[in-house]
């Protein structure tokens, strides 16, 4: 990962001395290229819209994983604190998962892509799922509730809700500072 991270910003100073040496024929030429954050070595722009983004594509990981581990916590008849914990478990799961598929996807081998996937997705995995269960905690009766009960789904729609609003500036913050899915970008052409 650290040497990752070296090359990429190797990469940058390289691409930002060639810039230089250009004059105002390097700013028209980086201009064509409309913004030029897309291409290799260089992190996406720190946008709310890259945040929620980010967030999305963590929450659907993490809501996958923790209605799978609901429903498979309540058919094997288990009580809270396990269904609780499988469903985190499975959310990591399913989000490192959604995240290493993607960076496999670019010819990345699996050691490099898993170390990427958990440097990426940790700490915004972590921030959801705390959110999202400290919501389903606090709510009353929405422990107990079953499958079959509305108070289940609406608990856990609103409980997913706030964990992508708390977690979105979180996201935001790290790919500013060229972490979390800013390391994921440099993998997508």
């Amino acid at each position: 990962m650290g040497e990752t991270m070296e090359h990429s910003a190797q990469t940058h100073h390289q691409h930002h001395e060639t810039h230089e040496g250009h004059g105002q024929d390097g700013h028209e030429q980086h201009s064509e290229h409309g913004g030029h954050h897309q291409h290799h070595g260089h992190a996406p722009a720190a946008t709310w819209q890259a945040a929620a983004q980010a967030t999305l594509h963590c929450l659907t990981g993490c809501a996958i994983g923790e209605v799978l581990g609901m429903i498979l916590g309540t058919a094997f008849g288990w009580g809270n604190l396990p269904t609780m914990v499988l469903a985190i478990v499975l959310a990591f799961v399913f989000g490192y998962s959604l995240t290493l598929r993607g960076i496999l996807r670019a010819g990345v081998d699996f050691r490099t892509a898993f170390r990427v996937a958990l440097a990426a997705d940790t700490l915004s995995i972590a921030v959801m799922e705390l959110i999202d269960n400290g919501v389903i905690l606090v709510w009353p009766s929405a422990m107990d509730a079953m499958l079959s009960d509305a108070l289940f789904w609406i608990s856990l729609a609103i409980s997913l809700v706030t964990a992508f609003v708390v977690t979105t500036p979180v996201n935001k913050w790290m790919i500013g500072r060229g972490k979390g899915h800013a390391v994921v970008h440099q993998y997508h052409h």
